[in-house]
């Protein structure tokens, strides 16, 4: 666009296509890419302020969260030993609505514990699948840098003891952490497309935005990075399941 806010190529990119591009993107990447404005990423932020909470359970008759129709899933894991010395060890359950490009951290599971825990790891799946449970969840993505390589294993041997079914999808992250926040995250936030389950606030990811920046800092910010992992990965298809089968009757009586 002009300074005047008209487009430059009004064939190719006219008003309402350029806004529709500005909203996907965000306006960060806008600025930088479309209108060669670079935004140094040290004046970057997470503002809580720009979220979107509601109170709505996922209802999986209908596969709905309130009016959203929900088309996918994601629940990934950012392990750590768990330990009060160690990262934060996070899990976080994210639902999509396609149609209308928007998101919603739904759960977030900060997992811990005791330091004398002899099977730190084991004691985690525990958790994590509990917690699969609670909210009808077969497919988890596990990030295997460093202490997560071990876990695959391990959940799915605790699962088939369980005799619970379990899909495992295994992460290798090789960007650096702010970097992965900042482009799975801001995007989202600074365009209203992120919506937060109110429970949350209750948990510490609202105050890691706060005092997150991607500089790095001494914070923790082991959700964040648990969010921008299920952002990035790729999401389970979700159907209602309330829609009735249809029956088809085949003629068998034939002669070859």
């Amino acid at each position: 666009m002009d300074d005047a806010g008209n487009p430059a190529w009004p064939e190719m990119f006219p008003l309402e296509k350029i806004h529709e591009l500005e909203n996907i993107v965000g306006p960060r990447h806008f600025s930088a890419q479309m209108m060669l404005e670079y935004v140094p990423e040290e004046q970057v932020y997470l503002d809580p302020g720009a979220i979107n909470f509601y109170c709505d359970e996922f209802n999986n008759h209908f596969a709905r969260i309130g009016s959203n129709e929900i088309s996918g899933v994601s629940f990934y894991w950012d392990p750590s030993s768990g330990r009060s010395t160690s990262d934060g060890s996070v899990c976080v359950l994210i639902y999509r609505d396609d149609r209308n490009s928007t998101v919603f951290i739904h759960d977030i599971l900060y997992i811990t514990v005791a330091d004398d825990d002899l099977y730190p790891l084991a004691s985690q799946c525990e958790k994590v699948l509990q917690f699969m449970q609670e909210h009808n969840l077969i497919r988890i993505g596990i990030e295997i840098n460093g202490i997560g390589n071990a876990l695959p294993e391990i959940i799915r041997n605790t699962a088939t003891k369980k005799q619970m079914p379990i899909n495992i999808v295994q992460i290798a992250n090789h960007t650096k952490k702010e970097t992965r926040i900042l482009n799975a995250i801001e995007p989202i936030l600074t365009t209203g497309r992120l919506y937060m389950h109110e429970k949350i606030k209750q948990t510490m990811l609202l105050s890691e935005m706060l005092a997150w920046t991607p500089m790095g800092s001494n914070e923790h910010d082991d959700g964040l990075d648990a969010v921008a992992g299920a952002l990035t990965m790729n999401p389970h298809p979700v159907r209602a399941i309330n829609q009735h089968n249809q029956i088809i009757h085949a003629n068998t009586y034939f002669k070859i």
